[in-house]
């Protein structure tokens, strides 16, 4: 078995759920964090949940959903003859719903400790919503969301228990990093464990630096500015 695919499709993976998680996420994110009415803490509670369901519960739920017998999967494969499970696709969607919370969340909190006064400055100068948004509140914002997004591209780098239900483990195809890790171990092949294990960690120690790097230099540059 190649070692490079499962790392370039657990990439893939975690680089859409990501993507579809950063504007997903920051958007319900900043909703919540303007919104007053009662329904607020519902949303978050439900968007919180993949954090403290196990991620088998998860895939269930997807498998269920997304199956030939689910409301949505039925749907789907009538309308549009789009099957889910068993794909990238589904391992995509399973991923996004595990690591929801982990970009969702900071991007709340981040918009919520804005000071609101800020903002009304640029109503008051008559400054449209949209230019208020990308020149106050998202520059104000940007470190709690960012480190959201870094966080939740690590651990989708790393999914397993979903992504497995809903996509399998067919070598090739839907086999991520994780999941070829767990197969190798289970059919005794602990070199080949080894060598994924190895090439895995070296990935995450590289994100984790380059993530470092880029905190120091926007550290450095802000000092310079002050």
């Amino acid at each position: 078995m190649s070692t490079w695919y499962p790392l370039y499709l657990s990439i893939k993976v975690a680089f859409w759920a990501t993507l579809i998680n950063s504007i997903l996420g920051v958007g319900l994110g900043l909703f919540l964090a303007r919104s007053k009415w009662l329904g607020t803490n519902l949303i978050d509670t439900i968007c919180t949940l993949p954090m403290v369901l196990p991620p088998t519960v998860l895939g269930y739920y997807l498998l269920v959903l997304l199956g030939s017998q689910g409301s949505l999967g039925n749907w789907l494969q009538d309308t549009f003859d789009i099957n889910l499970i068993f794909t990238v696709q589904g391992a995509i969607i399973a991923a996004s719903i595990v690591t929801f919370p982990l970009i969702f969340k900071p991007a709340r909190a981040a918009f919520e400790s804005i000071d609101r006064q800020l903002e009304q400055v640029g109503r008051v100068l008559t400054i449209s919503e949209i230019s208020i948004f990308f020149r106050v509140t998202l520059p104000l914002a940007w470190r709690g969301i960012f480190s959201g997004i870094l966080l939740g591209f690590i651990r989708a780098l790393g999914e397993f228990g979903a992504t497995l239900m809903v996509a399998g483990s067919i070598p090739g195809k839907t086999q991520t990093l994780s999941i070829a890790i767990y197969e190798a171990v289970q059919a005794g092949q602990d070199d080949l464990a080894n060598k994924l294990v190895l090439v895995i960690s070296i990935s995450c120690i590289l994100i984790l630096l380059f993530i470092n790097w880029l905190s120091s230099g926007v550290n450095g540059n802000v000092q310079e500015k002050n």
